[in-house]
């Protein structure tokens, strides 16, 4: 394994997820893996552009430039990591970061699928964002929307397969995030289906749907969790997953095998309360990566 640090807060709205990865990593991650018998390398972190040291670009995608070049820089560290046979394990930063990951997963395997936890559906693009804020635009960059926006010489677009893209635990979506949804077939299990059917039917389902050709990777925003077990993240929603939900959605997917690379992003210790919400994204990897009680 190999932990790739990318404290990017240009795609953000409010500062501070920039210190994502030291927070995970000061909450015990890599001696928490070391425990798991897991042989993991720690990469550092990519290097990112300060938000106060450079123009912020077009209104509609703010700081898409730089973020691009932190993304290309993200993007090859997971392909040397794939390459090296290793699961890369990428810390945002905020969500944009998913671009590089992405990009590097397909640079090496082709176009995959992906488990997207997040309480919004990160599938606006410069044309239909209400925000100009590029953390919400990284799947729909991945699966090939705009790609005169987010094309670059270091990845394939699209990235994934729309139809093998599961959002799970969405709580928020724009209009032009449910156009794209209804388009191009993306499955979405929302809050309430995940309260009237389980968590362990749908993530079974979610699993069944993304597996195929390429590669299979998990994207987890914490902000998918409820704010009262998850404080510390930028765009907090109500009504999220509780804490024993988010274990047993991470234990299902560990007992599925099918996982190639691993996201954890949206940490924010700025918010955060005594950096709960970074110790609770190292249990949660340890939960996917084969952490069991017995």
């Amino acid at each position: 394994m190999a932990v790739i640090g990318a404290g990017l807060d240009l795609g953000a709205g409010r500062r501070g997820v920039d210190m994502g990865p030291s927070a995970i990593r000061y909450a015990g991650l890599n001696e928490r893996l070391a425990e798991l018998g897991l042989a993991c390398t720690d990469w550092g972190n990519v290097e990112t552009a300060i938000p106060e040291a450079t123009a912020s670009g077009s209104p509609k995608a703010r700081f898409l430039d730089q973020i691009k070049e932190a993304c290309e820089r993200v993007s090859r560290r997971v392909a040397v990591a794939v390459q090296q046979g290793r699961l890369p394990i990428v810390l945002g930063g905020d969500h944009s970061v998913a671009l590089g990951t992405l990009g590097g997963l397909a640079s090496e395997r082709g176009v995959g699928g992906t488990l997207w936890f997040d309480a919004h559906g990160d599938l606006n693009t410069p044309a239909t964002t209400p925000s100009g804020n590029v953390h919400g635009m990284p799947l729909a960059a991945a699966i090939g929307l705009d790609q005169e926006s987010f094309s670059s010489d270091v990845w394939p677009l699209p990235a994934v397969d729309p139809r093998r893209v599961m959002l799970i635990g969405t709580r928020q979506l724009d209009k032009g995030e449910r156009d794209v949804v209804h388009e191009h077939g993306i499955g979405v299990y929302t809050m309430t289906e995940l309260d009237r059917r389980g968590v362990q039917d749908v993530v079974g389902e979610a699993l069944d749907r993304v597996g195929g050709e390429g590669f299979v990777h998990l994207s987890f925003d914490m902000d998918v969790i409820d704010p009262d077990v998850a404080p510390g993240v930028g765009t907090p929603v109500r009504g999220g997953l509780s804490y024993r939900e988010a274990h047993l959605a991470m234990e299902l997917v560990a007992e599925a095998g099918v996982l190639d690379s691993l996201e954890i992003v949206e940490v924010n210790p700025i918010l955060d309360d005594r950096n709960e919400t970074a110790k609770l994204a190292v249990e949660l990897a340890a939960s996917v990566l084969g952490a069991r009680i017995i």
